[in-house]
């Protein structure tokens, strides 16, 4: 008998890679405080913000959270489906299944009465609702199906103030003036007037009634493009609060008629 081994020959088949060891995929459990949050499309009219942007559902999903999303619910604020998959989250083709799957829905505006009826009890609701001018109607449907819900309006800090009326504010004073500035020139149906300052030209005049935080940013805004701002209040301790958040002396004003209609002549 030879020493040389005697080679066995395999079958292909027993060959392939089909028989190579594979990772094996296992069911995980859920996380404690693992939370399934959704974004629906906002339907109401002219709403074209979007709950969560990209980077904000990656925060989320890092955090081991999952966040599912409805198709077109960012294209109205120019992100695309394919931002959102990309940032982890699953896009969800109707309402209704978003609705079923979530267990915290999240919205820019509040819900319609037909968004209620796609909720489910003890689902987690934050939103803005809007309470002092919400019908009986709608809090009784609320209730009805049994909604977590949490106005976002009412949302405070450590330091007791109110993030979210905050920068809504500061968002409204900033793009108030520029839509001014842009209802004043000539391809936005005004006399052609340039909000801002020009060397050699006076400045444009603007008067802003109230001193809060819409008013303190659209007075930033004025006065970054040159204008001229006189603000009027009767609440002395804004108009000084408006003036050192400024950092520089304005013209401030109790709301005087006399004096109110002289500068809305010039303004």
């Amino acid at each position: 008998m030879s020493d040389k081994k005697k080679h066995i020959p395999i079958p292909e088949s027993l060959s392939g890679a089909y028989y190579l060891p594979q990772e094996e995929t296992l069911a995980l459990a859920r996380k404690k405080g693992q939370l399934k949050i959704g974004i629906p499309k906002e339907i109401t009219l002219q709403e074209n913000r979007v709950a969560l942007v990209p980077s904000a559902v990656a925060t989320l999903i890092a955090h081991g959270h999952e966040v599912c999303i409805e198709t077109g619910a960012g294209e109205k604020s120019s992100f695309l489906d394919n931002d959102y998959s990309e940032a982890g989250a699953e896009i969800i083709y109707s309402a209704e299944q978003l609705y079923e799957r979530s267990e915290v829905i999240i919205k820019t505006a509040p819900p319609t009465l037909d968004e209620i009826d796609l909720m489910h009890p003890n689902q987690m609701l934050i939103s803005p609702l809007q309470l002092p001018v919400i019908s009986a109607e709608y809090l009784r449907k609320l209730q009805k199906r049994r909604v977590v819900a949490l106005a976002m309006e009412y949302i405070k800090d450590e330091i007791g103030t109110f993030p979210v009326v905050r920068i809504v504010s500061e968002m409204a004073g900033i793009s108030a003036m520029l839509t001014a500035a842009e209802l004043m020139t000539k391809s936005g149906g005004g006399k052609g007037v340039l909000l801002g300052g020009i060397s050699g030209v006076p400045s444009a005049q603007v008067v802003i009634l109230g001193a809060g935080i819409v008013a303190e940013y659209a007075t930033r805004t004025a006065l970054g493009l040159g204008a001229e701002v006189k603000i009027f209040d009767n609440n002395i301790y804004k108009l000084k609060r408006l003036q050192n958040q400024v950092g520089r002396s304005l013209f401030t004003s109790a709301v005087i008629p006399r004096y109110l209609e002289r500068e809305l002549e010039y303004a």
